[in-house]
């Protein structure tokens, strides 16, 4: 169930960017935040990036700066607006993640940020799916989404945070062995990378 403060946080780009600044924090602010994902990543300036499910583009801020063709996805045309805005320099595509209009072996990364615990478990498993049909083999599906706080100090402000703004997507998707999703696809999976005490993970899986 959706609160009013998730609503706002969508329909007022200010709210929306506060509530990302603050929650940041956690990790060195939001500029670490969005580049959590993208260390150790080889790129070249040729490299193809999609930033999936790109919202107003907070990443695609940072993966403009690899690479000059990151196409943005996301099925929201007001996000698309902002981002187009802030970030003419990206091609952006309005689709669902889960069925997106690309050709098969088209990118080198996949991207995406805070972005699959919104999804319902099939969705989920379609847009996994549909991530290792467009990458190349050899590419890499990179994210940073939720995970269970391994420290409880983290919890109840997970929690809250998860109260305020999220819904029960969120709540399943911590439960999801997300690592064993991917390996069952084919990808192959490195131990994810926990921050915040744990309550964050970062995964990079390469497309064998």
């Amino acid at each position: 169930m959706a609160t009013i403060f998730r609503d706002w946080s969508y329909r007022y780009q200010w709210l929306y960017d506060g509530v990302s600044r603050l929650a940041a924090l956690s990790v060195g602010g939001e500029s670490r935040f969005r580049q959590l994902a993208l260390q150790d990543l080889i790129l070249h300036p040729d490299s193809q990036i999609l930033d999936l499910c790109c919202g107003s583009g907070q990443a695609t801020e940072y993966l403009i700066k690899l690479s000059p063709h990151v196409t943005g996805l996301d099925a929201s045309p007001l996000s698309l607006e902002r981002s187009r805005c802030n970030l003419p320099n990206a091609t952006y595509i309005q689709a669902f993640a889960e069925n997106m209009p690309f050709n098969d072996h088209q990118f080198d990364i996949v991207h995406t940020s805070a972005a699959l615990h919104e999804m319902q478990p099939q969705q989920l498993r379609k847009i996994i799916d549909e991530v290792y049909r467009v990458l190349k083999p050899g590419g890499v599906f990179t994210l940073v989404d939720f995970h269970p706080p391994t420290n409880s100090l983290f919890w109840p402000g997970l929690s809250l945070f998860f109260w305020l703004f999220e819904t029960e997507t969120a709540w399943e998707f911590i439960k999801t062995d997300l690592p064993g999703l991917l390996r069952v696809k084919g990808f192959e999976v490195t131990k994810p990378s926990l921050y915040a005490g744990g309550s964050l993970q970062v995964i990079q899986a390469q497309k064998r």
